[in-house]
Protein backbone atom coordinates (compact mmCIF):
# COMPACT_ATOMS: atom_id res chain seq x y z
CA UNK A 1 0.00 0.00 0.00
CA UNK A 2 1.70 3.38 -1.26
CA UNK A 3 1.19 6.78 0.81
CA UNK A 4 -1.63 7.61 -0.97
CA UNK A 5 -3.01 4.35 -0.52
CA UNK A 6 -2.97 4.73 3.01
CA UNK A 7 -4.20 8.22 3.77
CA UNK A 8 -7.30 7.55 1.42
CA UNK A 9 -7.55 4.22 3.64
CA UNK A 10 -7.57 6.21 6.36
CA UNK A 11 -9.88 8.87 6.30
CA UNK A 12 -13.45 7.59 6.10
CA UNK A 13 -15.27 10.91 5.12
CA UNK A 14 -14.67 12.26 1.27
CA UNK A 15 -12.56 15.70 1.34
CA UNK A 16 -14.75 18.38 0.77
CA UNK A 17 -15.33 19.92 -2.57
CA UNK A 18 -13.85 23.79 -3.30
CA UNK A 19 -18.31 24.34 -3.11
CA UNK A 20 -18.48 22.58 -0.07
CA UNK A 21 -15.77 24.50 1.44
CA UNK A 22 -17.23 28.08 0.07
CA UNK A 23 -21.02 27.14 1.40
CA UNK A 24 -20.01 26.36 4.31
CA UNK A 25 -17.70 29.98 5.17
CA UNK A 26 -21.35 31.25 3.42
CA UNK A 27 -23.39 29.66 5.83
CA UNK A 28 -20.65 30.83 9.00
CA UNK A 29 -20.85 33.99 7.44
CA UNK A 30 -24.59 34.22 7.70
CA UNK A 31 -24.50 32.91 11.53
CA UNK A 32 -21.90 35.61 12.63
CA UNK A 33 -24.29 38.40 11.33
CA UNK A 34 -27.09 36.88 12.71
CA UNK A 35 -25.41 36.55 15.55
CA UNK A 36 -24.08 40.34 15.76
CA UNK A 37 -27.43 41.93 14.60
CA UNK A 38 -29.33 39.48 17.87
CA UNK A 39 -26.69 40.78 20.38
CA UNK A 40 -26.91 44.55 19.09
CA UNK A 41 -30.63 44.33 19.37
CA UNK A 42 -30.63 43.18 22.98
CA UNK A 43 -28.77 46.10 23.91
CA UNK A 44 -30.01 48.37 21.97
CA UNK A 45 -33.46 48.10 21.33
CA UNK A 46 -34.49 50.81 24.81
CA UNK A 47 -38.08 48.96 24.11
CA UNK A 48 -37.10 45.38 24.42
CA UNK A 49 -38.53 43.69 27.26
CA UNK A 50 -36.30 40.79 29.10
CA UNK A 51 -39.07 37.96 27.91
CA UNK A 52 -38.36 39.29 24.28
CA UNK A 53 -34.50 39.57 24.85
CA UNK A 54 -34.30 35.66 26.01
CA UNK A 55 -36.94 34.67 22.91
CA UNK A 56 -34.71 36.69 20.67
CA UNK A 57 -31.43 33.90 22.24
CA UNK A 58 -33.35 31.10 21.86
CA UNK A 59 -34.73 31.72 18.31
CA UNK A 60 -30.83 32.27 17.30
CA UNK A 61 -30.45 29.58 18.99
CA UNK A 62 -33.04 26.90 16.86
CA UNK A 63 -31.95 29.10 13.59
CA UNK A 64 -27.70 28.26 14.61
CA UNK A 65 -28.97 24.71 14.94
CA UNK A 66 -31.18 24.28 11.58
CA UNK A 67 -27.73 25.64 10.21
CA UNK A 68 -25.50 23.63 12.02
CA UNK A 69 -27.29 20.47 13.22
CA UNK A 70 -24.71 19.01 15.00
CA UNK A 71 -22.64 22.16 16.68
CA UNK A 72 -24.97 22.64 19.74
CA UNK A 73 -21.74 22.41 22.13
CA UNK A 74 -19.91 24.68 19.81
CA UNK A 75 -22.99 27.16 19.81
CA UNK A 76 -22.78 26.75 23.71
CA UNK A 77 -19.28 27.44 24.39
CA UNK A 78 -19.03 30.42 21.75
CA UNK A 79 -22.71 31.68 21.53
CA UNK A 80 -24.31 31.15 24.31
CA UNK A 81 -22.20 33.33 26.54
CA UNK A 82 -22.15 36.27 25.13
CA UNK A 83 -25.91 36.32 24.65
CA UNK A 84 -26.00 35.59 28.52
CA UNK A 85 -23.89 38.49 29.35
CA UNK A 86 -25.32 41.02 27.35
CA UNK A 87 -28.82 39.98 28.75
CA UNK A 88 -27.43 40.55 31.75
CA UNK A 89 -25.73 43.97 31.41
CA UNK A 90 -28.54 45.30 29.66
CA UNK A 91 -31.73 44.14 32.19
CA UNK A 92 -29.09 43.94 35.36
CA UNK A 93 -30.03 40.22 35.85
CA UNK A 94 -28.06 38.35 38.10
Amino acid sequence: MGPSERDQASTSQPSPTQQEQEDERRKLRRLQIMMNMVLSVISQDPELTVEEAAELAANAKRAALVMFPDKELAYDLLYKPRLQRVIAERFRVQ
